[in-house]
């Protein structure tokens, strides 16, 4: 009886993964990045990177100190290495933010100020798997991450000095059209 359980339940488990395999290799299962997510594919990743930033991010607070000049760096920060995906004040989203798969929050619209300090330093030190979002843990340090997260965090409440810097910030280099001659 538990032999035939067994063997049943290996069975059942065999050709579900080989339905798999003959799924994936069909091309049913869309790899472009400007189709829509299925159901599946949405709760697998959410799911996943719901419980891994439960496990993983940082439950203290934030080590740097809420000044100024800090927020500033954090600008800076922000505009070298996110406003061309995540967007700056008062503009739209640029064409790499439009390609990506699934698309970047714009964080001048789309916030995380509520989101806890631990889950966006997390995020941006290790990135996103399977989204454009990348690890800057090999290009930033921890100082820095945090730095960026204040501001992430502060965004919506900025000292004038510090708003002003902002407006400035553009996610896309403003470049003449270019010149065709028409011959």
């Amino acid at each position: 009886m538990i032999k035939g359980v067994v063997v049943g339940i290996a069975v059942t488990l065999a050709v579900a993964a080989a339905g798999a395999y003959t799924l994936l290799r069909s091309g049913l299962i869309p790899a472009n990045a400007d189709a829509n997510p299925g159901r599946i594919e949405l709760w697998m990743a959410s799911t996943s990177l719901d419980a891994t930033l439960g496990r993983e991010a940082p439950k203290g607070q934030n080590p740097v100190p809420l000044t100024d000049q800090n927020l500033l760096k954090g600008v800076h920060l922000f505009a070298q290495n996110c406003a061309v995906c995540h967007g700056s004040a008062g503009s739209t989203a640029s064409p790499i933010a439009k390609g990506l798969y699934p698309k970047p929050p714009q964080l001048a619209t789309d916030g995380v100020e509520d989101d806890p300090e631990g889950v966006s330093f997390w995020r941006i030190k290790h990135g996103i798997r399977l989204t454009g979002m990348p690890s800057f843990g090999y290009s930033l340090n921890d100082q820095d991450i945090w730095t960026l997260v204040l501001f992430l965090k502060s965004m919506d409440k900025l000292p004038p000095a510090v708003q002003k810097v902002w407006q400035n910030v553009r996610n896309w280099p403003i470049a003449p059209p270019l010149q065709t001659t028409q011959k």
